[in-house]
């Protein structure tokens, strides 16, 4: 496990200022990104063991950040 943030201009450097924009231009695409932030965070406290949880618990963070990730993505592709 990594236990490094995977913040989303981390994650698609080459997107990092449609990805600015697109959080002020875009309130569907904000909202995306604010619960991906969200999600992440309590994610990356889990791994340090700031906010443990349940094993399955973590595993369905993980699942619904990825899953916010392919969401914004498909945002940026386009």
């Amino acid at each position: 496990m990594s236990n490094t943030p995977h913040e989303l201009q981390e994650e698609f450097p080459q997107h990092a200022e449609r990805i600015a924009a697109l959080k002020l231009s875009d309130s569907h695409f904000a909202r995306l990104a604010d619960a991906y932030h969200k999600i992440n965070r309590a994610v990356h406290r889990a791994e340090t063991n700031v906010e443990p949880v349940e094993e399955l618990a973590e595993v369905e963070m993980r699942k619904t950040r990825a899953s916010l990730k392919d969401q914004i993505y498909s945002y940026l592709k386009d």
